[in-house]
């Protein structure tokens, strides 16, 4: 997969399938911090979902800090999953990136401060429903852009996402189309404002109350 280096330094990959990158070229390590794991906040001890785990950066960025972590994460392609094992990164998440880099080989692992990763392999739109309710405190939602796979922001899909959370969870996705908020809303959301990342638009928290 061809490597394409963001202006924060980091790298994303160009996906074939959905003829676009995985992250926005503005800084792919940014997004996963600012647009979601300090948008949201993390929490030693939560359970979190990362739908559309991808090269791992969300994930693995939540668990700076942080202690005990419970993370599901739902990816399709196993291709960008062993990108990560020889994947540059900053050094600012290096030590972390680093326990993980075989999850491809592996599908769970977990580092020394007990944050464990546990990857599902397949379609995230058929796995999600064999995932437990009323769980996840946190939810990163991030797949390919709703123009390349409108399937992943239907109002169905939030619905299942809404019941896998737990009261007072919030999702953070990068999107704000007027659309895909209305789509949360159906699902129960209550739809706020996320930070403005690489863009004039801001992104989206959704809370489940």
């Amino acid at each position: 997969m061809k490597l394409v280096k963001t202006l924060d330094g980091s790298y994303t990959v160009y996906s074939e399938f959905a003829k676009e990158n995985y992250h926005s070229v503005s800084g792919a390590l940014d997004e996963a911090f600012q647009k979601h794991v300090n948008a949201v906040g993390v929490e030693d001890g939560f359970c979190i979902l990362d739908f559309c785990f991808g090269l791992g950066y969300n994930s693995i960025a939540s668990t700076m800090g942080n202690h005990n972590l419970e993370i599901i994460g739902l990816e399709s392609d196993l291709e960008v999953l062993q990108v990560m094992q020889t994947l540059p990164v900053p050094e600012v998440i290096n030590s972390e990136y680093s326990f993980f880099r075989k999850i491809a080989e592996r599908l769970k692992i977990s580092d020394e401060n007990n944050n464990t990763i546990k990857l599902i392999i397949g379609d995230a739109l058929q796995n999600i429903d064999d995932l437990p309710e009323d769980y996840f405190h946190r939810v990163f939602f991030d797949p390919f852009s709703p123009q390349k796979q409108p399937q992943m922001w239907s109002a169905e899909i939030f619905q299942k996402v809404y019941d896998k959370m737990r009261r007072g969870g919030k999702l953070s996705t990068y999107s704000c189309a007027k659309w895909i908020r209305q789509n949360m809303k159906i699902a129960g959301f209550t739809v706020l404002n996320g930070p403005v990342v690489g863009r004039k638009s801001p992104a989206t928290i959704g809370l489940k109350p």
